[in-house]
């Protein structure tokens, strides 16, 4: 018997599940992946959220755009990562874990030099930054892989942990994100090789408080700065980390396997872009669309038109695998795990996209009703609290508990854990609904501000938490085989949170009601919490409490 002798970088023997090859060979292995495979999703996390951050500096630096166009470029960026998690989904049986993991952390550096370069232009057309926000999804395709990949090495009772520790720890991209873009605005990273800086026309900030306005900003390194982490990563990926041929049958570690394995990650990638960017330039308004369908049509025709393509543009082996993984669709737990996970990662990347940009408009004018026009008028707030000083934290948060969740759900079950947290976010967001009512009707929104953050804080300590529980009931739910699948297709449709979140709260506050956005959040929890109790934790459940 092979006891997990390596033909190069491709594991030939993977037993997890048998004790003495457990923890004889396969716990060194399977977290020395798990160990290379955090820091790759968390840069894969930063590039993706960075719109988030880099939407409120240009509007603090006067690029010539509104504050719609800018809530565009995050839901942009939102609904590409989202859809490329549908092809990555199934890149680990196609191509590999290694080869997966190494070449879509590679891909990052092109969306974080095109970014780089754009923000040095603001007299660039709007459809370039969109252009580089659509290509930042590569970094939201990247969760569900190494999702799909860390569960293959962990035995069935230590995957919540591991995949609590993968999702938690990547996850800490966005708060990364959220903190090092703005502190490395602040001083000239690269010099003369990564151009001139520009000054700030209104107020900015970063954690350590307010920056004033008139400071030169080098925002261009909110693209720049993650060639400092992705070129040695990327390296450590490829020497690292291994395949499963227990997983990839068709995978060694040959250079022709490895060439193959590098034009289907591409290939699957490049079909997802194509819905992606039609379906946007179908819902995009004009200039740069036709603005044809609103957001609840285009959505769902981008995801069916995705699974289409990859079902019809597959060839060789490639079309039989993804017609076996295909078979998920067939499971009504698929369905019922993927609205749970809509709740807690939906809501998670939702509100990390969506936070900055609205703490800005709200917060950053005073509100004052002018009854003689019978409209609401929006000044510059003195006392306005800078979002990107407080924007990190809700995310922090969320990504800091996710480990918690998934080792509370193997000794309690998840469902419980994810009923529990369910309720929670019904509060919170109704809560945060009325809240940002009170403040976008006050001349001085900034004295509702705390009450906001804290109920934020609340709602990103659930979603985590919950992150964590639903992920380790889908580990108990499926085999190893359909677990990767359905886990990559769940956190997919759960990234739309990304796109759904700034639209939903941008269109709300463009029309002076950003309260209704978390009402209907609410109302959709608490759905959700009626679904986990049928499936799960009522008397004749499918399964009980997994």
């Amino acid at each position: 018997m092979n006891t997990g002798k390596a033909s190069g970088a491709t594991l030939t023997d993977w037993r997890p599940e048998d004790e003495q090859f457990w923890e004889s060979t396969g716990k060194r292995t399977a977290y020395r992946n798990l160990w290379i495979s955090v820091p790759a999703l968390l840069c894969g996390f930063a590039v993706w959220g960075m719109w988030g951050i880099i939407t409120v500096q240009m509007l603090n630096l006067g690029f010539p755009f509104s504050q719609a166009e800018l809530f565009t470029l995050t839901a942009i960026a939102g609904l590409a990562g989202a859809t490329m998690r549908i092809p990555a989904s199934f890149l680990i049986r196609l191509a590999g874990g290694r080869n997966t993991i190494f070449l879509t952390t590679s891909m990052l550096l092109a969306p974080a030099i095109g970014t780089g370069i754009a923000l040095q232009h603001p007299e660039w057309p709007l459809w370039v930054f969109q252009l580089m926000a659509l290509w930042s999804g590569v970094g939201g395709g990247n969760f569900a892989s190494s999702m799909s990949n860390i569960g293959t090495f962990f035995p069935k009772r230590l995957q919540g942990t591991a995949l609590g520790l993968n999702a938690g720890l990547g996850n800490f991209g966005v708060t990364t994100m959220q903190i090092v873009i703005p502190l490395v605005m602040t001083v000239s990273l690269f010099g003369a090789y990564a151009g001139a800086p520009m000054t700030l026309v209104k107020d900015s900030g970063w954690i350590f408080g307010k920056i004033a306005a008139g400071t030169p900003t080098w925002v261009q390194n909110a693209g720049f700065a993650w060639l400092l982490s992705l070129v040695p990563l990327s390296v450590l990926c490829w020497f690292g980390m291994n395949n499963l041929k227990t997983v990839t049958p068709d995978v060694n570690s040959s250079l022709g396997s490895t060439i193959s394995a590098f034009l289907k990650i591409i290939w699957l990638y490049t079909l997802s872009f194509l819905p992606a960017g039609i379906g946007l330039y179908l819902y995009l308004p004009a200039p740069t669309g036709l603005g044809l369908l609103n957001m609840w049509v285009a959505m769902p025709l981008i995801i069916v038109a995705t699974l289409f393509t990859m079902k019809l543009a597959a060839f060789g082996p490639m079309k039989d695998n993804i017609a076996k993984q295909f078979a998920i669709f067939k499971d009504k737990h698929t369905w019922s795990m993927t609205a749970l996970y809509i709740v807690t990662f939906g809501s998670f990347i939702g509100f990390s996209m969506a936070l900055p940009l609205s703490i800005t408009v709200i917060f950053g004018s005073t509100h004052t009703f002018d009854v003689a026009t019978n409209t609401w008028l929006h000044a510059k707030n003195p006392n306005a609290p800078s979002a990107l000083t407080y924007a990190w934290i809700g995310p922090f948060v969320g990504a800091a508990v996710r480990p918690i969740g998934g080792w509370i759900s193997d000794k309690v079950g998840g469902s419980i854990v994810t009923q529990l947290i369910s309720a929670v976010m019904v509060f919170a967001s109704a809560a945060v609904g009325y809240v940002m009512l009170q403040a976008y009707q006050s001349a001085t929104p900034e004295q509702h501000f705390l009450t906001f953050m804290l109920l934020f804080v609340l709602l990103f300590t659930a979603s985590g938490i919950g992150n964590g529980s639903t992920f380790r009931t889908i580990a108990v739910i499926f085999d190893r085989q359909q677990a990767g699948p359905v886990l990559g297709w769940s956190s997919a449709v759960a990234a739309y949170g990304a796109f759904v979140a700034p639209v939903v709260i941008g269109d709300q506050i463009k029309t002076g009601s950003p309260q209704f956005a978390f009402y209907g959040f609410s109302v959709f929890y608490a759905l959700c919490l009626m679904l986990n109790w049928w499936f799960y934790l009522r008397k004749n459940a499918y399964v009980k409490n997994p």
